[in-house]
């Protein structure tokens, strides 16, 4: 019973022995002066206990390491992997990385455990003074390291030239995570390692349950509750006994002085906080220039001054041929259509990129919110070369502009300048149609939404067509061209543009205005657009509302690449339901579905005398007028057509009541 007692107990001493084996388990430096730190490559101490792992020199490594080794496998304990199980710890430290480029800066500093101290063979820059080319990934480095890395390499597979990494024996890290942190409110908030500015960093490894945290955030925030990464990790197999930790940091051809301020660490225990106050400062930049600085400058600012006035000249009069617009005597007429450039420049914030809304065959728009209104308004650039018959293109422009239609965009003005022609339309906040039926990302439109927007749209087209004192000819219907406002209501957009762009430089290379799938086969032999054109584009923009697929889909199989045919083909099948969108799955109206695929078969018809106008489109759409018999179509080597090329209107005839009322009593 004794042997037993006496052997427990020296089991236990042997346990607390192998805690305390080689020195203490904690320690925590405010400063660095009088530490027990090993320095290897131009790593160095102050005088103000500053710790610097590497300064503005290309190609240079620094370690440092604290002196005495640590136990951290638990000899009584095993891992899943069979071994001795990694102890818990936690580490904490301030660090500084100071470029003299911001945007340009030395590789960046790592936290690193490791069996040997030096590491010996490392090489500097992307290497970060921790491995070399042999044995980078190599499972025999038991190197553990957190990454704080500034360059983004894609050999190791880097997120960005900003982030935070865990490695386990390599670069690729096995977790990474933007350098940033969460608030109060568990929102990130962005940080810049290279800011020049002290950073803290917590390390906790929870030995019990193999989990790893990492948190960033500026010294002058208490630790937040959110770590930027948390990862399950055992790190049993990483560790030998014993291990030795520091810090590493190196140069390549880019160059950056970085600084450790202070560092706390804990065996089985947290890691005790710093006393801010007395961290050691990190050096005033550019203090060892001033006086260079100053003897260049000085005789500088003379001359300075001399051409500062000459500047000031040239700027206000490039500023004043900035805004400069082309204006003539017989635009004046036009007065109340036509904007300033300065007022559309300093809408769309100077048409910056973060301002683009969309980018087309026809030029750029961009959102803008004009100064004194502040009216939110989109503003289409569009380059035009030629001079030639610029009057009958704003007249046109101003006509255009006239229209007024709750389906239609409104196109309030112009403006022109030298090379430019901007167009200023009303501002649609939901964007284009062609987002919501093809960006898996975005919500998906339900049933009665699309059914609303293809009605919302022939209305439109029955307007410009008939319903207005002059034809207007559309030339580019596809969901692209609609755009949604706030309530989801179909505005078509663009009405004109072709033409316009008739009188000026081609967009495209093709002399057909228009977009391939939408185009009426016959522009490609007369090249003359007219409102059976536009019928036909409606036809496979209601197909593609739909069916959720584009008019032409080169990936698809042989039968599905065109759509109409490949409707043709299911409905002569007897599954025309089977092309309907998936994402709608069994949520919509059958009779509805069926006029509208119909229908759009009737739109897309190869002889343009069979095609229904705008205005039995939209009677079909409201059930005032029934589609023809549909099996009267046929499909041939050119496309869908009616047998002998009859009308439209020798199948139809008005009918009362629904389109509901309509398809139940025999109109399938």
């Amino acid at each position: 019973m004794f042997s037993v007692f006496k052997l427990m107990v020296l089991l236990l001493l042997a346990r607390i022995g192998a805690g305390l084996h080689g020195g203490e388990v904690g320690f925590t430096y405010n400063g660095f002066q009088g530490s027990d730190l090993q320095l290897d490559g131009i790593a160095n101490i102050t005088s103000n206990g500053l710790l610097v792992l590497t300064n503005a020199t290309k190609r240079q490594k620094g370690h440092v390491f604290y002196r005495t080794p640590i136990h951290f496998l638990d000899q009584f304990s095993s891992s899943s992997s069979g071994g001795a199980a990694a102890l818990s710890f936690s580490t904490t430290f301030v660090f500084a990385i100071i470029s003299q480029y911001p945007d340009w800066t030395g590789n960046g500093i790592a936290f690193v455990i490791a069996p040997t101290v030096g590491l010996p063979g490392a090489f500097t820059g992307r290497y970060l003074g921790l491995f070399n080319p042999y044995n980078v990934g190599n499972s025999g480095n038991h190197i553990f390291a957190v990454e704080l890395d500034t360059v983004k390499n894609t050999n190791f597979i880097d997120i960005n030239n900003n982030h935070v990494g865990i490695d386990i024996n390599g670069l690729v890290s096995v977790a990474s995570a933007p350098a940033s942190y969460f608030d109060k409110n568990a929102l990130p908030e962005n940080l810049s390692l290279i800011s020049g500015e002290p950073l803290q960093v917590w390390v906790d490894y929870d030995g019990v349950h193999k989990q790893l945290n990492v948190t960033l955030a500026p010294i002058n925030i208490s630790k937040p509750s959110v770590p930027l990464l948390s990862l399950s990790l055992d790190l049993s197999p990483i560790m030998e006994d014993p291990m030795f930790i520091g810090f590493s940091a190196s140069t390549g051809h880019r160059t950056a002085s970085h600084y450790v301020l202070g560092w706390s660490f804990k065996l089985n225990g947290r890691a005790e906080e710093f006393n801010l106050t007395l961290l050691p400062t990190l050096p005033r930049q550019g203090l060892n220039q001033k006086r260079t600085i100053l003897i260049i400058v000085l005789p500088i600012i003379a001359v300075a001054l001399v051409l500062t006035s000459i500047f000031g000249i040239l700027i206000m009069v490039k500023r004043k041929r900035k805004f400069a617009e082309v204006l003539e005597e017989w635009e004046l007429d036009y007065g109340p259509h036509r904007f300033k450039y300065k007022d559309l420049y300093m809408a769309t914030k100077g048409f910056k990129h973060k301002e683009l809304l969309g980018i087309g065959g026809f030029g750029r728009v961009y959102r803008g919110v004009l100064p004194t209104s502040k009216i939110e308004v989109a503003v289409k650039k569009i380059s035009h070369e030629s001079i030639q018959g610029m009057r009958e293109f704003v007249a046109e422009i101003v006509t255009v502009g006239q229209l007024r239609h709750r389906n239609l965009v409104t196109l309030l003005g112009y403006c022109r300048r030298k090379g430019e022609l901007l167009l200023v339309y009303e501002f649609m906040p939901n964007g284009s149609l062609d987002k919501f039926l093809f960006d898996p990302s975005m919500p998906v439109l339900n049933w009665s939404q699309r059914f609303r927007i293809i009605r919302g749209v022939a209305s439109a087209l029955f307007y410009l067509h008939e319903g207005w004192e002059q034809v207007v000819v559309h030339r580019d219907v596809k969901s692209s061209n609609v755009l949604l406002d706030g309530e989801f209501n179909a505005r078509l957009g663009d009405f004109g543009l072709a033409r316009l762009y008739g009188h000026g430089t081609e967009p495209q290379t093709t002399h057909v205005a228009g977009t391939l799938g939408y185009l009426a086969p016959e522009l490609s032999r007369t090249g003359k657009a007219n409102t059976s054109t536009d019928v036909f584009a409606f036809g496979a923009f209601m197909l593609e509302v739909a069916c959720g697929r584009r008019p032409i889909n080169s990936r698809a199989s042989a039968e599905e690449v065109v759509l109409v045919d490949w409707v043709f083909s299911c409905w002569s099948r007897g599954v025309l339901l089977d092309t309907v969108d998936p994402n709608l799955g069994i949520n919509y109206i059958e009779q509805e579905m069926e006029v509208v695929l119909k229908l759009g078969l009737l739109c897309s018809n190869w002889v343009p005398t069979a095609r229904p106008n705008m205005r039995q489109v939209v009677q079909c759409l409201e059930g005032e007028l029934p589609l023809p018999d549909v099996s009267s179509l046929s499909l041939s080597a050119n496309g869908v057509t009616l047998v002998d090329g009859e009308s439209f209107d020798d199948f139809v005839m008005p009918v009362s009541g629904s389109i509901e009322e309509w398809v139940l009593s025999g109109g399938r």
